[in-house]
């Protein structure tokens, strides 16, 4: 598989405690209904090579929420190692959309932290690598900024960092209007780093993707429960 690298030198090496909330309550509905982050790339869940490259990385806490099939994720996460601190809680209502997942994912992490990831649990190539120049970027994000958001080509990418002081100030406030909203009211609270590392912004939402990322990449994809699968 090849994987975009990019390297940015960084002169702090002070330690961030970090923590990280992966999103994992969706249905899948274009998928077939099925619990996209079990995808299997190269023989691993997703959901698990997320987890390898949080613990490379350095996470302390990890919170997985999960809704839509959330007895067969919930197995998952049992069989993944216990370092970092791992636990998965449920979103009553996933139907009521990402943000309610984000807001229940942050009430069971807290804001002890540095730097609070959140992420979707079903992005393929992100690892070690990209979480690492995100932790650069949000290292030497410019002042005033508790926000950053990977950008290509002028698309959005995930995961997304913010401050635990940001977290904290929110968590306080009962967290009533989402994160979504504050990024859209608080530009000048955000930084979007341009980056040509397009791992960022590559999801699985369909089985045309599997198979395209299959045949681009040259990788080994199988869907949750040998539905179907492309091999490269």
């Amino acid at each position: 598989m090849t994987i975009y690298r990019h390297r940015m030198s960084s002169t702090d090496n002070s330690p961030l405690r970090m923590g990280a909330v992966i999103l994992a309550a969706g249905e899948g509905a274009r998928m077939g209904r099925m619990p996209k982050c079990l995808i299997q790339m190269e023989g691993q869940p997703l959901l698990r090579r997320l987890h390898g490259a949080m613990s490379v990385m350095g996470v302390a806490h990890i919170v997985v929420v999960t809704g839509y099939h959330a007895e067969s994720i919930e197995a998952e996460i049992a069989s993944l190692p216990s370092r970092p601190l791992l636990q998965s809680v449920r979103n009553p209502v996933p139907e009521a959309g990402q943000q309610s997942s984000v807001r229940i994912g942050l009430q069971a992490l807290g804001a002890d932290f540095d730097l609070i990831f959140v992420t979707l649990a079903d992005q393929p190539a992100v690892g070690s690598e990209e979480l690492s120049e995100l932790i650069a970027a949000f290292r030497h994000r410019p002042d005033g900024t508790s926000v950053v958001i990977p950008v290509v080509d002028g698309q959005r990418g995930n995961p997304v960092a913010f401050s635990g002081a940001l977290i904290a100030r929110l968590l306080g406030g009962g967290m009533k209007d989402g994160l979504r909203h504050y990024i859209d009211a608080h530009p000048e609270a955000v930084h979007r780093f341009n980056t040509g590392n397009p791992n960022f912004t590559l999801d699985l939402d369909t089985r045309d993707d599997v198979e395209r990322l299959s045949r681009n990449r040259g990788v080994r994809l199988q869907l949750p429960h040998a539905l179907t699968s492309a091999a490269g």
